[in-house]
């Protein structure tokens, strides 16, 4: 199996889209179908269960994508090495990136570039789905995330920035074209439901009640952004963002209203205690000596 099939295959598992899997790796959908066709024939079995509506993994898939992940990181980490070998660099700090607002934060990574030009820095989107999971398995050694986070194994660091909150609805709802929302709102609709996360977690994003105690409903299971924007745009849910998110991702079939009785969202830094190196520890530095946003 060629690397890149390997890629394409592994990126199809966790997108389970082949559009947004041939977006990703800028390559067409043909390319992507050619590629997961050739390995079940070589295989022998169906990868992926697929038809007009779902794209799911085959118990040989998941077999498969288990086997494959930790050899196909392991190349890509040689492949880093060897090319910081070449700049004279010594490691790298990946740090994965659950907000969408990575240039606005670009003063930590700037100022961690300066202070240390013998290690490298490489940034990465992280899902909110299993938002540690990346973190367990490796892929990443430092999470910005929002707070708080309260698992046994990680260490929650120091506070990067504090977002306000906006309501995203559809043009045609009925809530679209009001200067504001409250929580009490939220109570009237769906919002999106991710999982698997934590509840605490999911709480601190969008409480589970209102204010006078009316259940705020959660959706049909959500696996990515996409879908989330999708659902809003077909007036089926209204979800809470941070309010980066009206500006990263402003979409002409959606409208963004204030939250100006819900509190601000914290995002900091996490990592994983028994991986705590030099490195984690120089940039969770940084960001204590600048303070956050």
């Amino acid at each position: 199996m060629e690397l890149r099939d390997i890629e394409i295959f592994l990126t199809l598992a966790d997108l389970l889209h082949f559009g947004r899997t041939a977006e990703r790796l800028h390559v067409s959908v043909a390319r992507v179908s050619q590629a997961i066709k050739k390995q079940e024939r070589g295989i022998g079995a169906e990868l992926f269960y697929r038809d007009s509506r779902n794209v799911r993994l085959t118990p040989a898939g998941e077999q498969l994508r288990k086997d494959l992940t930790p050899i196909y990181q392991g190349l890509k980490d040689s492949m880093e090495r060897a090319r910081l070998a070449a700049q004279g660099k010594t490691g790298v700090l990946r740090i994965g990136m659950i907000p969408a607002n990575a240039h606005d934060l670009r003063r930590y990574w700037e100022t961690f570039r300066t202070r240390h030009p013998q290690w490298g820095l490489r940034l990465r989107h992280a899902p909110f789905v299993e938002p540690f999971a990346g973190l367990r398995r490796g892929d990443v050694d430092m999470l910005v995330t929002w707070l708080p986070v309260h698992e046994p194994d990680l260490i929650m660091g120091p506070t990067m920035f504090a977002e306000r909150r906006v309501l995203a609805v559809s043009v045609d709802h009925e809530l679209a074209g009001r200067s504001s929302a409250t929580i009490e709102m939220l109570g009237d609709f769906q919002v999106a439901r991710g999982k698997p996360i934590p509840d605490y977690w999911a709480e601190s994003y969008t409480p589970w009640h209102t204010p006078r105690g009316n259940i705020i409903e959660r959706s049909a299971e959500i696996e990515n952004v996409d879908d989330i924007f999708t659902l809003i745009s077909a007036g089926e849910i209204v979800n809470v963002f941070p309010v980066h998110v009206s500006r990263y991702w402003n979409r002409p079939d959606m409208d963004w209203l204030p939250i100006p009785d819900m509190p601000a969202l914290d995002y900091g830094l996490a990592w994983r205690g028994e991986a705590e190196n030099d490195m984690i520890r120089a940039f969770a530095q940084v960001v204590r000596d600048l303070g956050a946003l």
